[in-house]
């Protein structure tokens, strides 16, 4: 029997109870259909650093190209923390022979497009920072978020990409 495809995705996706309020963002194409084609690896960077749930909201501040993670009440800056869990997280993924991974949207640690980043009394455009160290990191992985894998092209495009990381992987070994 051929080995299931791992692919990394953003826990709360598959209806674990980490997001800062205490819930979930269940998606239920990612958990019921992909999760028959592939096994997950999830992961959830706050909890991962040691954050608790629940906990006090967060957003990305300061300038997009390098944004700083802080709590909206209480102002308390967690970059550092998060950047150094993202950095041993990724090196530990390595391991993992992951094809693909897909992220939660607008989340400031792992938003891949369009999260808000407050920058001089105004929202511009960045990255989360756990999705911005797996993209360095990985630069050949497929990621995609999970609001865009509602596109019927863009998912059939991403599941193609898994498949031909997973597939390049293997004549490379």
């Amino acid at each position: 029997m051929a080995r299931r495809l791992r692919i990394g995705v953003s826990a709360c996706l598959l209806g674990e109870k980490v997001r800062y309020d205490g819930g979930d963002k269940r998606d239920p194409y990612i958990a019921d259909v992909l999760g028959r084609i592939f096994t997950f690896v999830p992961v959830c960077p706050e909890v991962g650093c040691g954050l608790p749930v629940p906990r006090a909201a967060m957003r990305l501040e300061g300038e997009p190209a390098q944004p700083r993670l802080v709590t909206i009440a209480g102002r308390i800056d967690l970059t550092e923390r998060m950047l150094a869990w993202c950095r041993l997280k990724v090196q530990e993924l390595e391991g993992e022979a992951l094809s693909g991974f897909i992220l939660k949207s607008r989340s400031p640690s792992c938003g891949l497009f369009g999260v808000e980043v407050m920058s001089r009394g105004r929202a511009e455009s960045g990255r989360g920072l756990f999705a911005s160290a797996l993209t360095e990191h990985f630069p050949h992985l497929p990621v995609e978020e999970e609001g865009r894998l509602g596109d019927m092209r863009l998912r059939e495009n991403f599941i193609e990409r898994v498949y031909t990381c997973r597939r390049t992987e293997k004549e490379t070994q």
